[in-house]
């Protein structure tokens, strides 16, 4: 499963770290598999999307339309399980990397910071109202932030 758009920051400047938001930084939309990919259809999503990580999403109890995220699989744990023992792994195996959530309107230095506390590279942007995930912010993200930050 698949769902992305555009990054939504370009080279355009962000306002400084103190006032800008997730919303400011974040990549839109997400790149999505169900517990039971298996790793090589994770590595062809992380591929072929060229991203870093894939979240995995599982039905919500209350809603089963719709679909909460439970996971995140990042390239290194991608690495980790080819270099393993060869048996079959699932997104399910692989989702090491605990989830974080987000909303767009949270401080950027605040989502930094819970990136630091929690040892992780990306979290999850999840709509306020709906708690649907809408977007990724990465490291990498920030760190673009930061360099196009207006002085």
């Amino acid at each position: 499963m698949s769902i992305s758009t555009e990054p939504g920051a370009g080279g355009e400047p962000m306002p400084s770290m103190e006032s800008a938001t997730v919303s400011d930084a974040m990549h839109q939309g997400i790149i999505a598999c169900d517990p039971d990919a298996t790793r090589t259809e994770v590595a062809k999503l992380m591929a072929g999307h060229r991203v870093h990580c894939v979240v995995v999403l599982s039905p919500a109890h209350d809603k089963p339309q719709e679909s909460l995220a439970w996971g995140i699989i990042s390239d290194l744990d991608v690495l980790k399980a080819g270099t393993s023992d060869g048996r079959k792994q699932t997104a399910r195996d692989l989702a090491a990397q605990p989830v974080i959530t987000v909303k767009p309107p949270m401080p950027l230095h605040e989502a930094a910071e819970l990136m630091v506390a929690y040892s992780v590279s990306h979290l999850v942007v999840v709509d306020p109202e709906r708690q649907q995930p809408v977007g990724v912010l990465s490291t990498i993200d920030i760190v673009a932030a930061i360099a196009r930050a207006k002085a």
